[in-house]
This record gives C-alpha cells, sequence and structure tokens, in this order.
C-alpha cells in the first residue's frame, strides 16, 4: 500500500457519493466501493475502484471509512451490523443531519473502537475534488490531522474543532445563509425584470454589490461579538425607511413582498427593543429571542 495515497471505502453511491470515490481515485487512493443497489458501482468499477460484495467487506478494506448516504437512519442500518470491523479505522461521516446526531454517532463509533470525524460538504457533486469547495470536518483534530491529506482529494479541508457537532452546525448557519441571500437575489431580479431588465444584466451589478455586503459583515462581526452596535454607518431607523421603498416598488409590480416583509419585521421588533439608532447588527438580538418585546 502506498503511504502517501493510503486505501478508502465509499459507502454510499448515489451522486454525491460517487463523486467522492471519483476524487479519491483521480488522486491515486485504492478505493473500495459499495453502495444497496450495486448496480451504482460499475461507472466506478470501469475507472478502478474495487467492489465490495457487503459493507462489512467494504469495511474491512481500507483503514478509512467515508460514508455518504441518504440520512442517520441508513448509516446506523448499514453500519450496525458490522460495527465490529470498524475497530482501529477512521470513519468519516459526510452524511447530512442535525448536530445532536452528529455527536451521537462519535460516541457509537467511539465505542466500536473508531475515530471518528463529522463532515459537511459545501458543494454540489460536480464541485467535489476541487480545491476551491470547502468540506467542514469536527471531531479530535488528531484524527482530523492524520486524514487531512487523504481528505484535501475531495477538497479544502476546514477543521472546525473537536466537537462532533460544529460541522453539521455549520452547515445548516451556511445554508441558511446561502438560501437567503439566493431568494434576495430573485426578488431583487424579479423586481428590475418587471420594466425589462434580464437576470443576466442585473447579477454583474448584484454579484459586485454583495462584495460590499461582505465587508458589513466583516465590520458587523466584532460588533456581535462584543455586544455593541455602534450606528456609524447606517442605523436600523434608516434601513427602515429604505426597506419600505422597497416594499412599495416591489408591491407596485405585482411581487410577493414575504421576504422584505419578514426582514422589515425584524427591525421593527430590534427599534422596538431600542435598538433604533444602532447598527443593523443590532438585529441579532431579536433573533436570539424571538419573544414579543425582545
Amino acid at each position: 500500500m502506498n503511504a502517501d495515497r493510503p486505501a478508502v471505502t465509499v459507502l454510499g453511491l448515489g451522486s454525491m457519493g460517487s463523486a467522492l470515490a471519483a476524487a479519491l481515485l483521480d488522486r491515486g487512493h485504492p478505493t473500495t466501493v459499495w453502495n444497496r443497489s450495486a448496480h451504482k458501482a460499475e461507472v466506478l468499477v470501469g475507472k478502478g475502484a474495487s467492489p465490495a460484495g457487503t459493507a462489512g467487506e467494504a469495511v474491512a478494506a481500507s483503514p478509512l471509512v467515508v460514508a455518504c448516504v441518504l440520512d442517520y437512519d441508513v448509516l446506523r442500518a448499514v453500519l450496525d451490523p458490522v460495527a465490529g470491523s470498524l475497530a482501529g479505522r477512521t470513519l468519516v461521516n459526510l452524511t447530512s443531519g442535525s448536530p445532536e446526531q452528529a455527536r451521537e454517532t462519535a460516541e457509537w463509533a467511539r465505542s466500536h473502537g473508531a475515530g471518528y470525524l463529522d463532515g459537511a460538504i459545501m458543494t454540489t457533486p460536480p464541485g467535489v475534488g476541487s480545491p476551491e469547495m470547502m468540506f467542514l470536518y469536527s471531531g479530535p483534530e488528531p484524527v482530523f490531522e492524520t486524514w487531512r491529506p487523504t481528505l484535501a482529494a475531495l477538497g479544502d479541508p476546514l477543521h472546525l474543532g473537536g466537537d462532533p457537532g460544529m460541522a453539521s452546525l455549520y452547515d445548516a448557519a451556511l445554508l441558511g445563509l446561502m438560501w437567503a441571500t439566493l431568494t434576495g437575489w430573485l426578488h431583487g431580479t424579479a423586481l428590475v425584470g418587471a420594466e425589462g431588465t434580464e437576470a443576466t444584466a442585473f447579477t454583474p451589478i448584484a454579484v459586485r454589490w454583495l462584495t460590499a455586503v461582505a465587508g458589513f459583515m466583516t465590520t458587523y462581526a466584532s460588533q456581535v461579538d462584543a455586544g455593541r452596535y455602534p450606528g456609524d454607518d447606517a442605523t436600523v431607523d434608516v434601513q427602515i425607511a429604505a426597506i419600505d421603498h422597497l416594499l412599495h416598488a416591489a408591491g407596485a409590480r405585482g411581487l410577493d413582498n414575504a421576504l422584505p416583509e419578514l426582514l422589515k419585521d425584524a427591525m421593527v421588533r430590534a427599534r422596538a427593543a431600542g435598538h433604533g439608532r444602532d447598527s443593523y447588527a443590532s438585529v441579532i438580538e431579536v433573533l436570539r429571542n424571538p419573544s414579543p418585546g425582545a
């Protein structure tokens, strides 16, 4: 076995699992693959992967086992019967789930003598293998450092600390940011599109604006950590006046205003809590405590 290219097993060959296995093969790792529907391994076998007849055979084939299945129930259904084979190996779980499930699974793996990392894939299957794409991991740092070079075959591996639940927590937070951003962009695209502007014309300007918005996030992060929100740039009161212009323009063009109404509601509650003259970062206070009068 090549010490620089250790053998890896991939459990689960959906579109994401198949992309993981392909990236490992591309980087020269001997790769064993297994899926409950065996035919899904055929393309990978054609690329040089070794098919396993059972999950137990797959686990026994490699010191590193990467799992990417539908959910944690499927994960345990696959691994419980072969748990004894995990002793001395490392399980990297890239199955989506909650922080609580990750912590429970980490304890389960530890009880069977296995190292454990929980992970989150911050890309779609076509992005797997690119060093630009983030893969988030949490769990014991020595385990992560041991396998960092191998995990780099999948994307840029970022370690979030020893708590195995952190990768799932970051995953949820970042997906929320993505959905809010994309929906805001779609609302803006619909707004300018109501008067004939194409999405391809609006989007370069939107992307440039988001670069400036990222700067606000960096500035506001220290305010959030300190719990102090100086309104040096623009206050919540100013933002409420500005969002009313958006609501009027979108309403006049027949758009769904649910998203900006939701945003305005959070701003108004922040003002009611005494943050009218504070920066927009102060809205976090009502997000942390959404009860009336927060």
